[in-house]
């Protein structure tokens, strides 16, 4: 189905304001896969903050031109899905863990921080945790040392009771 030429305008549009933001972008091979994965997917994709859409290259290559994302344009040829998202690991990590449950989806190539990265590269950016698992495991740490404190505090006071009682 052919897209007219102010459809094609507005697809562009659609896809530069949504990786204004982003830091990072993720393209993955979907060939073959059917309509219930694909949908299975995108809520995936929305659940997680991802920005996901299947777009012509030709398009995708004029949404990322002078953005950091540029550098993926010789890495779109074929049917691909493009996944973005502001969160650094979230594109990568919705896609990944997909494509291991899903083994018609297939990354391709994604790029952070202005830099190119493979498939490989990718997978390694996805195993990284995420900002809210980082901060839970920070408090965490931040919490020990004063939950110890506490329980010491309690066990002090708890033998001088016992010594008073006796």
């Amino acid at each position: 189905m052919s897209l007219n030429i102010e459809a094609k305008k507005a697809a562009v549009e659609e896809v530069s304001a949504a990786i204004a933001n982003a830091q990072t972008m993720v393209v993955a091979e979907y060939r073959g896969i059917s309509v219930a994965s694909m949908t299975e997917l995108r809520v995936n994709a929305r659940k997680e903050g991802v920005y996901l859409r299947v777009l012509k290259n030709t398009l995708a290559r004029r949404a990322v031109e002078g953005t950091p994302f540029a550098n993926l344009a010789d890495q779109m040829v074929g049917p691909l899905v493009y996944a973005a998202s502001e969160d650094a690991v979230a594109a990568a990590k919705v896609l990944h863990q997909f494509a291991k449950q899903e083994d018609k989806i297939v990354l391709k190539a994604g790029s952070y921080n202005g830099e190119l990265l493979n498939a490989a590269q990718v997978t390694e950016l996805a195993s990284i945790p995420s900002r809210e698992e980082l901060l839970s495991k920070l408090l965490f740490v931040m919490q020990a040392p004063l939950s110890g404190m506490a329980r010491g505090l309690a066990a002090l006071a708890e033998k001088k009771a016992g010594e008073e009682a006796a």
